[in-house]
């Protein structure tokens, strides 16, 4: 497929953190870009400022009558179901028809490809390292899953020669791409509705890892069962972070490379899972060529993404800090970031189960996960794209959690029982549109000081 010859691209699902990159790749670089989603977002308000037409209706005759079907591109995303309207219009006339992944693979085929892979911190460590190589002068466009706080943005650069992707592991999809360079962050268990078991998903990973053939460029944590090149924290590794300490809410580290000490490096991200990814975006930019010098300053003017440990409130007396952690893993990863940072302080999770079958099958890893906050509240399951299963509730997830400070809440109750609380740290947690409630909650904190 020749994207030079695309003059339309329709999105059925535009309004999704990896679909919104690419309609504004495709904006950016002089495409008509128009597209559905279900409901109106902040991130599809964003899409309409730069001129992208959307609309809110599965209604065929909402498709703009130029997209004729010689030069349109459609790209789909999974969560809409087959009997959406509009798929099946463009299906029945053989509409080019490509998900989400087969595009990026068709943008990355010919290009330098960084691709950054694991269960979690791929959002994270594909941002850091997009930004290290857009600082540096690289021709770079990345894409990635979270908006950049830097970039206001989930697509950093224009470049034409060089991309960063997440690759995402959902249905396989990582395996369209190309990469050059990668790194597989972790290989926890996850989308077991897709892979069935640990082993699958392992096995997936493992494939994707064979794509980079020269393993002197591909990058992982110390105790994968793949070969590549090791990075760890405090550990000896071909990478490694030491001699790390707290400087002004700053980590202030060293880091070992194959041929050197980098001393005093400055990053603000708080937890140890956060150092490890901008380890990881350290030592891909290195080996790729980029100098130390616009590493360790690029590392030092991130300022993070949205809905990853974002803070809202930071005050002395109150700190309200929103998370997209929607596995046991990254709640454990959150939950000691705020020790570490507020260790005698009390703090309350407010966490929304996003998926049945995740809820399912990480249960009792939920439970504990959450137990370990001083107070939880906990929401009703976001379901995305799947139908209930019997039994499965957040109330059943309530009964397991072994703290007895804990409640199930309704959304429309949700800021009453904040405010009831006595904490004084507060994070909220979740993939689901929880991420949509987070300005009505800060300002109701905002007004209690």
């Amino acid at each position: 497929m020749n994207l030079n010859q695309i003059h339309n691209v329709y999105f059925i699902g535009i309004g999704g953190i990896g679909m919104s990159a690419l309609a504004r790749y495709f904006k950016a670089i002089g495409k008509n870009v128009s597209g559905y989603d279900k409901t109106e977002t902040e991130l599809t308000k964003d899409l309409e400022q730069i001129g992208i037409d959307i609309h809110f209706e599965d209604r065929i005759d909402l498709i703009p009558a130029d997209y004729y079907q010689e030069n349109t591109l459609v790209i789909i995303t999974p969560a809409v179901p087959k009997t959406h309207s509009q798929w099946n219009y463009f299906v029945e006339r053989n509409y080019e028809l490509k998900k989400r992944a087969e595009v990026l693979g068709i943008i990355t085929k010919d290009t330098f490809c960084f691709a950054v892979a694991g269960t979690h911190g791929k959002t994270t460590t594909s941002s850091i390292l997009g930004h290290i190589l857009f600082e540096s002068g690289a021709d770079v466009t990345a894409f990635v899953g979270g908006i950049v706080e830097n970039y206001n943005s989930n697509l950093i650069g224009n470049g034409k020669t060089i991309t960063v992707v997440e690759a995402d592991e959902f249905d396989r999809s990582f395996l369209h791409l190309h990469p050059d360079i990668a790194c597989v962050t972790s290989m926890d268990a996850d989308h077991l509705d897709i892979y069935g078991d640990k082993e699958s998903i392992e096995e997936s990973f493992i494939e994707f890892a064979d794509k980079v053939e020269d393993k002197t460029k591909l990058f992982i944590t110390k105790d994968l069962p793949i070969k590549g090149v090791r990075c760890s924290i405090n550990e000896n590794t071909d990478f490694t972070a030491f001699n790390i300490r707290i400087v002004n809410s700053q980590y202030v580290f060293d880091v070992k490379t194959p041929t050197e000490i980098l001393e005093n490096i400055r990053f603000s991200l708080p937890g140890k899972h956060n150092l490890m990814n901008a380890l990881m975006a350290l030592a891909m930019a290195k080996t790729y060529g980029v100098s130390t010098e616009a590493i360790v300053s690029a590392l030092d003017s991130f300022k993070g993404i949205k809905r990853r440990f974002s803070y809202q409130i930071k005050t002395e007396k109150l700190v309200y800090i929103d998370d997209y952690a929607h596995h046991p893993t990254e709640i454990n990863a959150v939950h000691q970031a705020v020790r570490e940072l507020y260790p005698n302080q009390k703090v309350l999770a407010i966490f929304q189960p996003h998926l049945f079958s995740r809820t399912k099958d990480f249960a009792d890893d939920f439970a504990k996960s959450l137990a370990a906050f001083d107070e939880i509240i906990l929401l009703d399951i976001y379901p995305a794209r799947e139908l209930p299963m019997e039994g499965i509730t957040s109330s059943w997830l309530l009964d397991k959690i072994e703290n007895s400070n804990k409640k199930l809440v309704v959304k429309q109750e949700l800021i009453q029982s904040i405010l009831g609380s006595d904490a004084t740290v507060f994070v909220t947690i979740g993939a689901g549109d929880i991420g949509e409630m987070v300005s009505t909650i800060k300002k109701a904190l905002n007004e209690t000081l």
